[in-house]
C-alpha cells in the first residue's frame, strides 16, 4: 500500500460536521432523524464506488456487499461501525481542525481555549509524535466514535473496488444508528446480512484487539411517595425527590462505581433522574464483565432501597431489569480462529497486538449473540465522548490497512474451492 493515497481523514473530517447525535430519551428508531443525513452520504459514496447494492432501509442501517474476487471458498467477513455519536457531549457544528506533524507540545483549541490536550495528562499523545492529529474546536466532541472506524471501512472498500487484483471473498458493510444509546443492533436483520463473522471498527489505541465486554442491564427504579397540599402536609406528605436523594446518597463512595473503578472492576452508575414529589425516578446502568456479577449488584442496589424505604411506610417502589448486553468472549472463545486472523493482521500491518477487554459494550456485543462472532478492532479514536476526542491520521490509516490484511490472510488460509 506505500503508493496508495489513503481517503480515510479526508472522508472522517466530512462526516464529523454532520450532526448525528442519538438521544437516549426518544423511543423513535433510529432515536432521531438527523442520523439518517450521514446514512445517506455514506449510500451515494458506496454507490460511487461501484458497490451495486448499498442501501438504507427504512431502519436507518446501511447494508452493501463488496463481491469476491476469488474462486474459492472464503467466509463472508461483515466490518460494522456506528454513525451515531454520544449524548453526552454537543455534536452540533462540529469544526474539526488537524495538527499536522504533532511534536509535544500542548494543543489548546481555539474556541474553548481552556480545552486542552497536553501530554503529561493524555499519556498516549507521547507516541503520536510526528503524525498529524484531528481534534474538534473545543465547544464539542468531534465524533472519531464512531466515525472514525465509518472512515477506514470506507477507505477500505474504496481500495478494494480500484484493485480489484486482490483476491478475496465476499465483504459485508454494515453501518448502524444510535449505537451509544444501546440500541445499535435492534432491527439488524442477520439473515439479510449473510455474514459468517464480523469485526465492529470502535476501537481506540493503534494495534488493540477487544474480544471482551462488560456485561450489561439497566435498573429503573420508581418511587412512589404521597401527595398533599404543601399547606396542610404535616404527617401527610411523603416526597418521593427526598427519598431519590436518600437513596442516591447511600451509594458507596470509595467502590462500585465508574469514578472508583479500573480495569475488571463493575459498578452501579446513576445516569438519569427525573420526577416530582409525589413520583420520581432513577435509572442506572449496570456493568461487570462475569454476568452473574450482575446479579450480586442489582441485590446489593435493592437492598440499599428497601433500607431507605423502611423509613418512608407509606411511600412504594418499583425495580425494573432489563438486559442490554453481554460479555461477548463466551461467543469469541468458541470461535477463536476469528480472534487469530485479527491479530496476525494487526502484525501484518507492522504493529503490536493489545489484547484489551473493554470496559463499555459495542454492537458487536449484541451481534455475537445474535450468530455473527464479533471482536473490536482499533481505529486510534482517543478521549471519546469529551471535548478533548481526538484521533490520530496515520492511526486511521493503519485500521485500513489492518482489514486489508484481514481479508487477505482469510482468503489464503481457507481451502479451495
Amino acid at each position: 500500500m506505500k503508493d496508495y493515497k489513503f481517503t480515510a481523514a479526508e472522508r472522517f473530517l466530512r462526516y464529523v460536521q454532520i450532526d448525528t447525535q442519538s438521544n437516549p430519551q426518544s423511543s423513535d428508531f433510529p432515536s432521531t432523524e438527523k442520523q439518517k443525513e450521514l446514512s445517506q452520504l455514506l449510500v451515494k459514496e458506496l454507490k460511487e464506488m461501484g458497490i451495486e447494492d448499498a442501501h438504507l432501509d427504512d431502519w436507518g442501517y446501511v447494508y452493501a456487499t463488496i463481491p469476491a474476487t476469488s474462486s474459492k471458498k472464503v467466509p463472508v467477513i461483515c466490518f460494522c461501525s456506528h454513525v451515531d455519536t454520544a449524548p453526552d457531549c454537543s455534536g452540533t457544528n462540529v469544526k474539526p481542525i488537524v495538527h499536522e506533524n504533532y511534536q509535544g507540545k500542548d494543543i489548546v483549541l481555539p474556541d474553548d481555549t481552556t480545552q486542552v490536550l497536553r501530554k503529561n495528562e493524555i499519556p498516549y499523545l507521547s507516541s503520536l509524535i510526528g503524525h498529524d492529529i484531528i481534534t474538534a474546536s473545543g465547544t464539542t466532541l468531534l465524533g472519531a466514535d464512531d466515525k472514525s472506524g465509518v472512515a477506514a471501512i470506507m477507505d477500505m472498500a474504496h481500495f478494494l473496488m480500484t484493485h480489484k487484483e486482490i483476491k478475496h471473498g465476499t465483504i459485508k458493510i454494515l453501518f448502524t444508528p444510535d449505537e451509544e444509546v444501546g440500541r445499535g443492533v435492534d432491527h439488524v436483520d442477520i439473515q439479510k446480512l449473510g455474514a459468517d463473522f464480523g469485526f465492529t471498527l470502535d476501537g481506540g489505541e493503534r494495534g488493540s484487539l477487544e474480544d471482551e465486554t462488560f456485561s450489561a442491564d439497566s435498573v429503573v427504579v420508581t418511587i412512589h411517595g404521597v401527595i398533599a397540599h404543601p399547606g396542610d402536609a404535616k404527617n401527610k406528605m411523603v416526597n418521593a425527590m427526598k427519598i431519590a436523594g436518600e437513596v442516591l446518597k447511600g451509594l458507596p463512595k470509595d467502590r462500585l462505581s465508574p469514578e472508583t473503578t479500573e480495569g475488571r472492576e463493575g459498578f452501579i452508575h446513576p445516569v438519569r433522574i427525573e420526577g416530582i414529589a409525589e413520583k420520581c425516578t432513577i435509572e442506572f446502568i449496570i456493568r461487570d464483565f462475569d454476568t452473574n456479577g450482575l446479579k450480586k449488584k442489582e441485590d446489593f442496589l435493592q437492598t440499599q432501597i428497601e433500607e431507605r424505604m423502611r423509613t418512608h411506610p407509606n411511600a412504594r417502589y418499583e425495580f425494573t431489569v432489563n438486559e442490554q448486553y453481554r460479555n461477548m468472549k463466551s461467543v469469541l472463545d468458541e470461535n477463536p480462529h476469528i480472534v487469530a486472523f485479527a491479530k496476525e493482521a494487526i502484525e501484518k500491518a507492522g504493529l503490536t497486538v493489545k489484547m484489551e477487554s473493554i470496559r463499555g459494550g459495542t454492537d458487536g456485543s449484541r451481534l455475537s449473540f445474535m450468530g455473527l462472532p464479533c471482536p473490536n478492532l482499533f481505529t486510534g479514536m482517543q478521549a471519546i465522548h469529551s471535548k478533548l476526542e481526538f484521533i490520530s491520521i496515520q492511526d486511521m490509516n493503519k485500521a485500513v490497512e489492518t482489514m486489508l490484511h484481514l481479508l487477505i490472510i482469510c482468503h489464503d488460509k481457507s481451502n479451495a474451492a
